[in-house]
Formats: C-alpha cells, structure tokens, sequence
C-alpha cells in the first residue's frame, strides 16, 4: 500500500499548507495553518495530532511544526500535482487562473501518477511542436470564446507551415541557437540538447528528470549565480552552477 492510499484529501491539504508556510516564514504554528486554510483552530489541533502519530510530521503543542522526510515528500508531491493541473489548466485549456487554481486544488487529490505525466507530455509537446506553442493556445481560447470555422483553421495551418519554414530556413542559414544552463535568462525555455557530466553528478541530475529532449525552463539565479532555479516535468529543482554549466539546451 502506497501512502497516497492511506491519506485523505484533508491530510494532504495540511501537509501542503505546512510545506508552503515553512518555505514563506520557516517556522509553522497552528494558527498559521488555520488562517491559511480558513478552519477553526480546534481542527487544525485534531489533523496535526493525526499527522504526527502517522509519522508525517514534528509536533507538540507550543512548538513549531516540522514535515519529517516522508511528510516533506508527500507534501512536495501534492504541491507538484497541485501546480501541473494549474498550470495545465492556464496554458493549454486558457482558463481564468483564479477558476483554475480552485480546479486543481480539487483535482490534485485524485489523479493519478500516470495521467499527471501524460498531462506533462502533452504540455510540452504544445510547447515545441510547430502547430503549438503561444499561438495555438491563443487560437484555441478564442475559439472557446468566440468559436471557429474552417476558414480560420485554414489560415492557421497556412501560418503555422510558414511559421516553420522560416524557422528551418534560419536554423540552417545560422544553426540552432545553443545555450548553458547557467546562460539561461529567468523565463527562458530550452530543450535539453545534451549533458557534459560524468560520474555522481550526470546520476543525480537524470535522477532528478533532466535528460536530454527534456524542455527546461530557468526560474530564477541566486544574486551570485549560485544555485540556479529551474522547473522541468512540473517540479521545482536547484541546481549547483557547475553542473548547470554541463547542461546544454536549444532554446524555444
């Protein structure tokens, strides 16, 4: 029996909000979990004794609460799912970001793993293939708003295969354009191209999703370079300058 099988949606609403708390403020209290979760004090007492005797978290009363390394995994896991169905929800269905977060919050408790990774795939395959990327989502939430006809989708198959010619054109005039990790820009996407990492530090970055097709995109650069953010397959990863400068990507 896997944990996800012995936790309610409830369980797993808590341990998200500790997680998130502990990374806002570091330290969590009771109260903070109630006024996130807009319950009474008296239910966030119950939970975090229940919580605690599974093992799942630190707690005492009048201490700070702590996620032990099985809660923190559960917790990082409620909060992936929670931020691919949003996300999903947002850049491929154009939905409105508060409806799609209340959808996801729904959603997160009972998706399962493999359709959550399917979700992924077809995200990023939106993202690089040539009849997707910004435009075609643009194009298809203005069909749910306004609706198509075969007209346009003519004119759209028409841009597209223009769209890609000209790309094909200029990748071979100047060749594709290449980049380190670590020269990324916050908000740059790039698709994995190949890694330059041997022993230790190659395991743990394909342990961690990064391989090569795999589409990146870089988050944030710690002000002295060092970690580097980055988002791959819907998790949050900080990477040491060193090996992000192992990684090669070909923008998008």
């Amino acid at each position: 029996m896997t944990y996800s099988e012995t936790l309610t949606a409830s369980m797993e609403d808590y341990l998200e909000a500790i997680s998130k708390i502990i990374s806002e403020k570091e330290a969590v209290r009771p109260k903070d979990i109630a006024k996130r979760l807009s319950v009474s004090n008296a239910s966030v007492t119950g939970a975090l004794r229940l919580l605690s005797e599974k093992t799942y978290i630190n707690y005492s009363p009048y201490d700070v609460i702590t996620l032990t390394p099985t809660g923190k995994l559960i917790a990082d896991d409620v909060i992936r799912r929670h931020e691919v169905l949003r996300e999903f929800l947002i850049n491929v269905l154009s939905i409105e970001e508060k409806e799609a977060d209340a959808a996801a919050c729904k959603m997160e408790h009972s998706i399962p793993k493999n359709i959550l990774e399917r979700l992924i795939q077809y995200a990023e395959f939106v993202e690089v293939c040539p009849r997707g990327g910004s435009k075609w989502i643009s194009g298809f939430g203005y069909k749910c708003n306004y609706g198509a006809n075969l007209d346009s989708c003519e004119n759209c198959i028409q841009s597209s295969l223009d769209n890609l010619k000209e790309k094909l054109s200029a990748d071979k005039g100047k060749g594709k354009h290449m980049i380190h990790l670590k020269d990324m820009k916050p908000g740059e996407k790039g698709k994995v191209a190949s890694i330059k990492l041997t022993g230790d530090s190659c395991k743990r970055i394909v342990e961690m999703g990064v391989t090569v097709g795999t589409l990146i995109m870089l988050e944030k650069v710690a002000p002295l370079g060092d970690p580097i953010d980055i988002k791959v397959k819907g998790y949050h990863l900080s990477l040491r300058k060193e090996d992000a400068n192992g990684i090669e990507l070909e923008l998008i």
